[in-house]
C-alpha cells in the first residue's frame, strides 16, 4: 500500500513516475493533486502516479481561438452546460479513442466520487438533446487539472474547452493544468514549465478562496 505522507513530487524520476500501487480512495486523489502529482495507467496495471517534468498548462489569457471556432461560437450550434452530465462526459472521454484509454472503469468510479464530493465537474455541450462533447477535470481553491476531453461533433469539444476557460477566469482561477503537452493542446496554445514553478504556481493557486 502507498503511504500517503511520502507521497512527494519530489521522488519522481527521470520520466516523471513518482509511485506506483496504492488505490484511487478521494483522500488519496486529492492529496496527488494538491502535491502536484496525478494517476495514469492502462487496465490491468497497477496505478502509476506522475509528476511529469515539464509539466503542460494553459495560461488563462492565452488560449488560442481559430477563425473557424469564433464562427462555431457566434452561431450558437451548442448548447453548453456545467456539472449537468458527469457520468456521461467521463465515458465519453473513455470511448472511441483507437489508441485505447486510460480511463478505466476504477477511474470512472473514483471520479465520479470526486465529483459527488463537489471536486470533479464537466463542461458538457449538446446538440439539442444529445451529449456531443465535454471536458472534465478536478478543482481545488484556483487550480483545475483538466483530464480530458472528447467530441462526436466538430469543435464541439473546444467549444466546452472555450466555456471552461471563461468559467476559470472569471472566477478566480490561476493555474490550469493539462499534465502533457500534445500536437492538439499545442495548436490550442498549451505551453510547458518547469516542474518547480509549477509546484510554486501550484502552492499559490489551491491557497485561493475560490469555487467553480
Amino acid at each position: 500500500m502507498l503511504a500517503l505522507p511520502f507521497f512527494l513530487a519530489d521522488f519522481a524520476d527521470e520520466t516523471g513516475l513518482v509511485a506506483i500501487g496504492g488505490d484511487l480512495r478521494p483522500e488519496r486523489l486529492l492529496k496527488a493533486y494538491r502535491g502536484g502529482i496525478f494517476p495514469w495507467y492502462d487496465e490491468g496495471e497497477p496505478i502509476c502516479w506522475w509528476s511529469p517534468n515539464p509539466r503542460a498548462i494553459f495560461e488563462l489569457d492565452s488560449l488560442y481561438i481559430s477563425r473557424r471556432l469564433r464562427r462555431t461560437l457566434r452561431s450558437r450550434r451548442f448548447q453548453v452546460t456545467v456539472n449537468q452530465d458527469f457520468g456521461g462526459v467521463i465515458r465519453g472521454c473513455a470511448q472511441g479513442r483507437a489508441e485505447g484509454t486510460w480511463i478505466t472503469p476504477e477511474m470512472i468510479h473514483a471520479y465520479e466520487e470526486l465529483h459527488a464530493l463537489g471536486y470533479a465537474h464537466s463542461v458538457e455541450t449538446w446538440d439539442e438533446d444529445l451529449l456531443v462533447g465535454g471536458v472534465y477535470g478536478v478543482a481545488i481553491g484556483g487550480f483545475f487539472a483538466g483530464e480530458s476531453m472528447f467530441t462526436q461533433r466538430s469543435d464541439a469539444s473546444k467549444v466546452a474547452l472555450v466555456h471552461l476557460v471563461e468559467r476559470l477566469r472569471q472566477r478566480g482561477f490561476r493555474l490550469f493544468d493539462i499534465q502533457f503537452l500534445t500536437a492538439h493542446t499545442t495548436r490550442l496554445g498549451a505551453v510547458e514549465i518547469l516542474r518547480a514553478q509549477y509546484l510554486a504556481r501550484l502552492r499559490q493557486a489551491l491557497a485561493l478562496p475560490v469555487t467553480f
